[in-house]
């Protein structure tokens, strides 16, 4: 389901990296040059490419591209050109810190990978800040945060579609009795949401919404607490959705909220862009790609169209 768009014929990594080495050579940077690669490679190639760069040139590649550009462009580039464990370790880490803490983007790298990602982005966490991500989590949240995102971040679960119905109708009813009384961080509804497969809190959230109304939803909206639960669960069974509304939402409010955009846009791409911008059309009557030239401009711009795929950009 992604939409990233690599050519028939890719040039060898060697290649692609020497016309990197001259689009930052001479008198500006060639900004074409460097989307023209790099956003129309997969991350198999963009590794090797890093790889083929730092033998020729001694240099990492993303030292490099921070020298050479600025601003958002900057981060656009760099974040998509990591490796996606590499890219979501630094995401988790940033979203730890004091200035750009996150509970947010904790809970949706932890809810919107698949088992085997969020364990290779735990060892990436290890290689690069030689401590790990859940001990982090735990001393940079508190309270009723912390009670659901480290369990969240340590996470493996079942990722296979077997399910159990029974199991199901007796959850269900655990949540609607629990939500009824706004016990939104008892262990029960914490056990449910961070160890169940996708699949199986699927089938309880389908009963639980066909038994008792979608009441998951609609209780207490200003709950900031209930806020993070819900998003999860919707990151964790209809992702497409919740990545509409970041988008959505960092799109529309004044002044663009860039680090979400661009989040969302340099995590997904490879992903299930295509659903969401099947569901950005459907829920806003205009397509991704015209809602992000509309909001943005440049090199920016241009980099952010390639990486969702947006025609010839």
């Amino acid at each position: 389901m992604a939409t990233l768009k690599v050519p028939a014929h890719v040039p060898a990594p060697s290649e692609d990296a020497e016309q990197l080495r001259k689009a930052f050579e001479g008198w500006g940077t060639n900004e074409q040059l460097i989307i023209d690669i790099l956003a129309h490679r997969n991350a198999a190639q963009r590794n090797l490419i890093r790889k083929t760069y730092r033998e020729a040139y001694g240099e990492d590649l993303l030292k490099s591209l921070d020298e050479e550009l600025s601003s958002d462009f900057e981060r656009a580039v760099v974040l998509f050109t990591l490796d996606p464990a590499e890219r979501d370790a630094f995401l988790a880490h940033e979203a730890t810190k004091r200035f750009t803490s996150s509970h947010w983007v904790l809970m949706e790298i932890a809810c919107t990978r698949s088992s085997h990602e969020l364990f290779n982005v735990r060892k990436a966490y290890h290689d690069l800040y030689k401590k790990s991500l859940e001990e982090d989590v735990a001393h940079h949240t508190k309270g009723d945060y912390r009670k659901l995102l480290v369990p969240l971040v340590s996470a493996f679960r079942y990722q296979g579609e077997e399910v159990n119905m029974t199991l199901a109708r007796s959850e269900a009813k655990i949540l609607r009795e629990k939500i009824s009384d706004k016990q939104y961080s008892d262990e029960e509804v914490i056990r449910i949401v961070t160890t169940r497969s996708k699949a199986q809190l699927n089938a309880t959230l389908n009963h639980y919404n066909t038994a008792f109304g979608n009441a998951i939803n609609k209780a207490d909206p200003e709950d900031e607490f209930l806020k993070l639960l819900r998003a999860a669960i919707k990151c964790l069974t209809v992702p497409e959705k919740y990545f509409e509304k970041v988008l959505r939402q960092a799109i529309n409010k004044l002044g663009t909220d860039e680090w979400a955009l661009t989040r969302v846009v340099a995590t997904r791409a490879e992903v299930d862009m295509v659903r969401i911008k099947e569901e950005y059309q459907r829920r806003n009557s205009v397509t991704l790609e015209k809602a992000i030239a509309g909001d943005t401009s440049g090199d920016y711009e241009k980099m952010l169209l390639a990486l969702i795929g947006a025609g010839d950009v």
